[in-house]
């Protein structure tokens, strides 16, 4: 790993996991010149993705990283990122020893960390990057990534996610890129049931909620939910974004690293308790903006 971002001169890319950020995300990167195959668990999702952007497909995780320079990798949760790494045909096994492997999986600081070793053994950089900004973000190609792993692998790996990111920033040794996006949803939760409290009360008191909107957006009660969920929240409309299942399983690992570290998340723990009655409702592929609707609908 001596070459520096510009000697290393990525051309052959590998991605893993075509859901709603990932099949963006792996598009972005042929749009941007690099020579792109792809696995997915649903084959036909592979199929459809090299007839949109062309690339290749492989059977499994393996035949997809072989000969690829730097693997990416968008899966579900911690046991996903094992299976597709480190399991039976996993990528790990047909990865060079000068490879990088950057998983932007949501998922536990300590997968990260165990995986980062099985990398180390075979020679190969690995970084945890999750990602900010949802399927819009995805699609548009400005994601925030906030990673963790060496420096020297980040400068190899920044140019390439630079492809599908506004931001892209290294936080600190392997799992910093986890435990950032652990903060990330404990302020989004707080904010997003704040907002539903707030719209809801402005309707209950027979004000004009998107008036209200229109004026506050402008002050101190600003965010990125209140811009982009604030009129679909009025609406009632829910049937796209942040799924609140997703949620559910990034607030479960805030507080199991909480628990870990002896952190008090008593807000996050609340809001988690909120989205389990969301479930309860049907809404779990919901946007996680659906909070509001445990207030309107008691």
């Amino acid at each position: 790993m001596a070459q520096s971002a510009d000697s290393r001169n990525f051309n052959k890319a590998s991605f893993i996991g075509l859901g709603v950020m990932g099949y963006p995300m792996a598009g972005h990167l042929v749009r941007n010149g690099f020579e792109v195959t792809v696995y997915n668990r649903t084959e036909s999702k592979a199929q459809q993705w090299v007839e949109e952007y062309g690339g290749k497909s492989a059977p499994t995780p393996a035949l997809a990283a072989a000969g690829a320079q730097i693997v990416f990798s968008c899966v579900g949760n911690d046991d996903d990122v094992r299976a597709i790494s480190a399991g039976p045909d996993g990528a790990f096994s047909a990865m060079a020893s000068d490879a990088i492997f950057v998983d932007h999986t949501t998922a536990s600081a300590e997968v990260a960390r165990e995986l980062a070793v099985k990398c180390a053994d075979k020679g190969i950089a690995f970084l945890d990057a999750p990602v900010s900004g949802g399927q819009a973000g995805a699609e548009n190609g400005v994601l925030t990534v906030m990673v963790g792993g060496s420096q020297e692998a980040f400068d190899s790996a920044k140019p390439v996610m630079d492809s599908y990111a506004r931001a892209v920033g290294l936080m600190g040794p392997v799992g910093s890129g986890q435990l950032t996006k652990m903060v990330n949803q404990i302020c989004i939760a707080g904010l997003v049931q704040g907002l539903s409290e707030g719209l809801d009360f402005a309707s209950r008191c027979g004000l004009d909620v998107d008036q209200v909107l229109e004026v506050i957006s402008k002050g101190a009660a600003q965010s990125w939910q209140m811009e982009n969920r604030g009129q679909t929240m009025n609406r009632n409309e829910f049937e796209f974004g942040f799924a609140v299942d997703w949620m559910r399983k990034d607030l479960g690992l805030c507080l199991e690293e909480a628990r870990r570290v002896k952190g008090r998340l008593p807000v996050t723990a609340l809001v988690d308790k909120f989205y389990a009655e969301v479930q309860a409702m049907g809404g779990g592929r919901w946007d996680t903006s659906s909070l509001i609707r445990r207030l309107r609908d008691t």
